[in-house]
């Protein structure tokens, strides 16, 4: 092929990717919908009845969340369903994250907590209290996430029909809704992360649970050595070691969780940078195991990461591209004369618009006010595929130079305006 060919069959790339991959999520998530969405006719608040009703113990790792630690724990002790523990793990806090805790420790029995001293990160607050929870199903969730009510009887129902699962990941909903960037997340919760979320059950594997909200066996954790402190992303890190061995990870859509997402650049883009940079850590870790038979079915995962990671370097050699030809002569093959979208950008966003509006009206059964956020999409591919670009190239690196064994600690983060709900 000639230097001309390679180019065209690059720039190509940079289109043809994401419209592929728009309509293969979207079919995936239809038929995952119809198929085990669909069917049962149940609604969040009207779980299946379960055949036992095991004791849960809710894991709660918390570092610098005063302004929230007092409602999420009530929304665990207000919690249908019959016997269950709160741990929540104070990890140095510096705020007043501690004293709450312990006020709430003195008129609650069901609550344990512990406190660190030093600085130790999310995953080994999970580790301790996975260690220190009396029961076998775990329930981890951020210091500022509310649980539905009925969300446990909905992620239990697949421990106790599954002997094989070991996770389930339940259904994040973002709260705080009053600037551009918090709407458009709405929007993408459920146009990209629910609707990837349910393809890959459909075609194998789940690239990782929701480090928000997430179930777990505690036999499973113990047979997979629990959560590593020293991956930037522990539930990317779990869930692939978790699925390698064979453990199955399930979507539970009905499980809703209330969260805080970052409504400012600097958040947003540090969030996006940690995520990227978990799943290159993973890859990198994990890749010899990817490459044996009885992974086979993590490689469609392993294959994804690998392509859109290319893709986002391909992004960026075509704006850089067009930024030197702003100030010098290139060659004809490299010239790039515009990166506003043509045809090609025209076929690209109503693409974009198809699978939202879609996943918007799938979601619509658990959040019925979903449409009105559909206008706010517009400015998804602009603004977020920019920054999932950018953080991709500059995790690489971050990933490969990182030490292993260098524990992760925790930054806290950019919890976004105070939540209004339905703004």
């Amino acid at each position: 092929m000639t230097l001309d060919g390679i180019v065209n069959a690059l720039f190509d790339f940079t289109f043809y990717y994401p419209l592929m991959m728009s309509y293969v999520w979207v079919t995936g998530a239809v038929y995952y919908f119809f198929y085990r969405e669909h069917a049962d006719h149940r609604r969040p608040d009207d779980p299946l009845p379960l055949s036992s009703e095991p004791p849960v113990s809710f894991l709660v790792p918390c570092h610098n969340e005063g302004a929230n630690v007092d409602e999420t724990i009530r929304s665990l002790l207000d919690q249908d369903y019959p016997s269950f523990e709160v741990i929540a793990i104070n990890d140095a806090s510096t705020d007043d994250t501690g004293l709450r805790l312990d006020a709430l420790l003195e008129r609650e029995p069901r609550l344990r907590v512990i406190h660190f001293q030093r600085n130790q990160g999310k995953a080994m607050g999970l580790r301790m209290g996975a260690l220190a929870a009396r029961n076998e199903i775990l329930i981890c969730l951020d210091g500022d996430a509310l649980l539905d009510r009925h969300a446990t009887r909905w992620l239990v129902r697949h421990f106790v029909d599954g002997a094989r699962v070991g996770a389930v990941t339940g259904n994040p909903r973002v709260r705080n809704r009053t600037t551009l960037l918090g709407k458009i997340q709405v929007g993408e919760f459920s146009s990209i992360i629910g609707l990837i979320k349910r393809a890959q059950r459909i075609y194998g594997r789940i690239f990782t649970v929701s480090g928000v909200v997430a179930a777990f066996r505690k036999s499973a954790l113990h047979d997979v050595g629990y959560w590593n402190t020293d991956m930037v992303t522990e539930d990317i890190d779990v869930s692939w070691r978790l699925q390698l061995q064979h453990w199955d990870i399930r979507y539970e859509p009905n499980a809703l969780c209330f969260i805080l997402m970052p409504e400012t650049f600097k958040g947003l883009w540090r969030q996006r940078l940690r995520w990227a940079q978990g799943g290159v850590e993973v890859f990198r870790r994990y890749w010899r195991q990817l490459l044996q038979w009885r992974s086979r079915r993590m490689w469609v995962v392993g294959l994804e990461l690998i392509v859109s990671t290319f893709w986002a370097y391909t992004i960026g050699a075509v704006f850089l591209l067009w930024l030197l030809g702003l100030v010098m002569p290139m060659p004809a093959p490299f010239i790039v004369p515009t990166i506003l979208p043509g045809w090609t950008g025209v076929i690209l966003g109503g693409t974009c618009l198809i699978q939202f509006a879609i996943s918007l009206a799938i979601d619509s059964r658990y959040e019925p006010a979903l449409g009105r956020y559909y206008y706010w999409m517009i400015w998804y591919p602009m603004i977020y595929w920019m920054i999932h670009s950018t953080a991709t190239i500059v995790s690489v690196p971050r990933a490969l130079v990182k030490k292993r064994g260098q524990r992760a600690v925790w930054v806290s983060p950019d919890r976004g305006v105070r939540p209004g709900v339905g703004a």
